[in-house]
């Protein structure tokens, strides 16, 4: 068995889905389980819409909702010249469902209401798919991840009972042994009582890796708009180069620091199997691509960039010129954890504790108010965070060349600045 996964961008349109059924024609000896996002930027679309049944705006709430169904139904459109297919009715009877939880009571807890309307973007695209997928290969068989990965009951960031999940989609795939390939959702999963969650966002890679464990399979192979992982994203750095092979190890490392081709969670559970994850271009997919795979031969050939922008440096010193102990320090993070603070990176003195967060991800008022009357508090606005793995003093230097450097960590393997434009 294998497992492909397909994101959002690799079933944006009509055209892409034939792509995806073309990847697949590329293995036709294989088993293999599909993974599937929702299509383009439908999660964004489905946030907005759960929001606003969620505050009761039902006049955008439709408008919404039926934005939704005419995307889908466009896509359905150019897929399928017989315009009788089911598929037509499934996705109508979906969003006019989903348009009807006007009137059904609205929980009170928003999390689990997310759950229930988002997760019917990735139903709609993998029905979308395996019935497309069908028109080609007679024998292919949607599976619901609703009633396969079982999770606990916290609502958009739901933990997997590994156990559970294991029996259940081993006891699907043996009943199905006749069928080649299974298409799946991403980022869905189920609570016992057999309401919906969901892996938190960016979960399908995970998804993959759920799959992979459970299913023992050769390899995962996760499709993207890029020929493999880069040394940096190329929106804030010139002359990318392809990491042909990194470890397990590595890929941890670069995920934990923002590096956004793989998703953290999806390396556990394949690196305690040790089954290759494979990153490949779905508009090239001959090319090799990156493996992560255990060996770490290759992971200092290429120093590799994360660039995190938009960054708040927030600088705490105690009022008395006490110094910075664990009585400040539990008192500071209690308050971070209160304003919705996720730190990037921290550092310490004996008189002051400065962190990095995101700009609009932090409440800064709140954070400013609450530690006001016990600390000064100075705040940097405009800052970037940059994280270089296998750095070297000339890459620093290159980097940092016409800016300031406010903070400053390094190990043996990594250096982190924040640092500012002079002309800021």
């Amino acid at each position: 068995m294998r497992v492909f996964k397909f994101g959002g961008a690799s079933v944006k349109d009509a055209d892409a889905v034939r792509n995806v059924v073309k990847i697949l024609a590329l293995f036709p000896e294989d088993k293999i389980v599909v993974v599937v996002s929702a299509m383009g930027k439908t999660t964004n679309a489905m946030e907005e819409i759960a929001r606003n049944l969620y505050e009761k705006n039902y006049e955008q709430f439709r408008s919404l909702v039926e934005e939704r169904k005419q995307f889908h139904l466009q896509i359905l459109n150019a897929l399928f010249d017989q315009k009788n297919h089911p598929i037509f009715n499934t996705i109508k009877s979906l969003f006019n469902d989903l348009g009807n939880r006007i009137s059904i009571p609205i929980a009170e807890n928003y999390n689990f209401e997310y759950d229930q309307i988002v997760s019917l973007g990735e139903v709609a695209s993998t029905k979308i798919v395996q019935a497309f997928i069908e028109l080609k290969d007679k024998n292919s068989l949607w599976l619901d991840a609703r009633k396969l990965v079982r999770t606990n009951h916290a609502y958009r960031e739901a933990e997997v009972d590994w156990k559970k999940t294991s029996d259940l989609i081993n006891t699907q795939i043996d009943k199905n042994q006749d069928k080649r390939v299974f298409v799946t959702q991403g980022f869905l999963g189920h609570t016992s009582e057999g309401f919906t969650t969901t892996l938190g966002r960016e979960g399908s890679d995970f998804t993959a890796g759920i799959f992979a464990y459970c299913l023992n399979a050769i390899d995962v192979t996760i499709w993207k708009d890029v020929p493999g992982m880069l040394n940096a994203d190329p929106k804030w750095f010139d002359n990318t180069v392809k990491l042909d092979s990194i470890s397990f190890r590595e890929a941890i490392e670069l995920s934990y620091y923002g590096a956004s081709v793989i998703h953290p969670k999806t390396i556990k559970p394949l690196q305690n199997k040790q089954i290759p994850l494979y990153v490949k271009s779905f508009i090239h997919p001959e090319e090799v691509g990156t493996v992560i795979q255990s060996s770490m031969e290759n992971d200092d050939l290429v120093p590799s960039f994360i660039f995190k922008m938009n960054q708040v440096l927030i600088s705490v010193t105690p009022r008395d010129f006490s110094f910075i102990v664990e009585e400040n320090l539990s008192r500071i993070f209690s308050v971070i954890s209160e304003c919705q603070g996720k730190i990037n990176i921290m550092q310490n003195s004996a008189l002051s504790f400065s962190f990095c967060v995101d700009y609009g991800k932090t409440n800064l008022e709140c954070l400013q108010e609450k530690l006001s009357d016990e600390f000064e508090v100075r705040i940097n606005e405009g800052l970037e965070l940059v994280t270089i793995r296998h750095y070297d003093e000339e890459t620093i230097d290159r980097l940092t060349t016409g800016k300031e450097i406010l903070l400053e960590q390094k190990t043996r393997q990594t250096a982190r600045l924040v640092i500012k434009n002079v002309s800021n």
